[in-house]
C-alpha cells in the first residue's frame, strides 16, 4: 500500500475535488444557461451560486465582497432579475438563465450601461463595477422605479462603492437610460 492509501485510511486516493463539488459523491447535477451557454455541472448541495460561477466556470467578473448580501459586488441576473449571488444556492437555479457581467456585452459591443460607466468614469478601483452595472441594468429595466436621481440612488443603494464614485454612477445610469430610450 502506498503512502496516499495509508494516509487516506486504507482507501484508494480520491484525486482532486472541484471547488463547489461534493467530496462524498452526494453532489447534485444542475444545468443552467450562463451568458447564453448551457452549463451542466455537479455541485454540492450547499454550493453558493457565486462560488460555482467563479470556481467551476471561471467567470470571475462577479466579485465576492461581503458574503452577506450587503455590498452588491456579486449582483447578477437570474431570469432577468438582479440577485445577490452570494445568498443563493446553485441547486436552486437548475433550468434558469443567468447573466453575469461577462455576458452583458453582445458581439463585442458594450451594453449601453457599460459604455456609460466608461464615459462617466463611474468606477475607481473597479471591484464593485460589475455588480454596479448589473444592478443598473436591473434598475433601468424596472418600470416601477422612477427616473429621477433620488430614485436611482435609492434603487442602487444595495451596491457599495468604497471609492465613492456614486455621483458618476448615477450620471452613468441616467446617460444609459437616455441612450436605451433612443436605441
Amino acid at each position: 500500500m502506498d503512502d496516499s492509501c495509508h494516509q487516506n485510511g486504507g482507501r484508494a486516493p480520491t484525486g482532486g475535488v472541484q471547488p463547489g463539488a461534493s467530496q462524498a459523491g452526494a453532489g447534485h447535477a444542475v444545468s443552467f444557461k450562463v451568458n447564453g451557454t448551457l452549463q451542466s455541472l455537479t455541485v454540492a448541495p450547499n454550493a453558493i451560486l457565486l462560488d460555482v460561477l467563479r470556481d467551476q466556470l471561471h467567470l470571475t467578473g462577479t466579485k465576492k465582497g461581503c458574503d452577506h448580501g450587503q455590498c452588491g459586488a456579486c449582483t447578477l441576473h437570474v431570469n432577468g432579475v438582479a440577485i445577490n449571488a452570494c445568498l443563493s444556492l446553485a441547486v436552486m437555479h437548475d433550468g434558469d438563465e443567468i447573466t453575469t457581467i461577462e455576458g452583458l456585452s453582445q458581439g463585442g459591443t458594450l451594453h449601453p450601461v457599460q459604455q456609460a460607466f466608461w464615459d462617466h468614469d463611474a468606477y475607481q478601483c473597479g471591484y464593485c463595477t460589475g455588480g454596479q452595472m448589473m444592478s443598473a441594468v436591473g434598475v433601468l429595466g424596472d418600470k416601477r422605479i422612477p427616473a429621477d436621481d433620488a430614485a436611482v440612488r435609492e434603487a442602487m443603494s444595495g451596491n457599495i462603492c468604497r471609492c465613492g464614485a456614486y455621483r458618476n454612477i448615477v450620471a452613468a445610469v441616467q446617460d444609459a437610460r437616455g441612450k436605451m430610450k433612443r436605441g
